[in-house]
C-alpha cells in the first residue's frame, strides 16, 4: 500500500510541478518519477529551511511538488546553458 501512496502522491506533484513550470516536455512517466524524487528533495529541503506545514497526504503533495520544482529549475538551468 505504501508504494501505491508514493506512485499516487508522486504523479499529482509531477502533474502540478509540469503544470507551473509550463509544461517541460518530458511524459507522464518522466514526471511521475519527478514526483517521487521531489519528494525526497522537498522533505529534505524544508527540514533544512526549518518550515513546517503539517501532516498529511496533502502536505506530502505540496512537498513533493515543491522538490519536483526545484528539480525542474535545475534542469531547466542546465538546458539553457548548452
Amino acid at each position: 500500500m505504501d508504494i501505491l501512496y508514493i506512485v499516487i502522491v508522486g504523479a499529482i506533484a509531477g502533474y502540478i510541478a509540469d503544470v507551473l513550470m509550463r509544461d517541460n516536455g518530458f511524459g507522464l512517466i518522466i514526471n511521475i518519477i519527478l514526483g517521487i524524487v521531489g519528494g525526497f528533495v522537498g522533505t529534505w529541503a524544508f527540514n533544512k529551511l526549518g518550515i513546517t506545514i503539517g501532516s498529511g497526504w496533502i502536505s506530502d503533495i505540496i512537498r513533493s511538488a515543491a522538490g519536483a520544482i526545484l528539480i525542474l529549475f535545475v534542469v531547466g538551468l542546465f538546458r539553457r546553458g548548452r
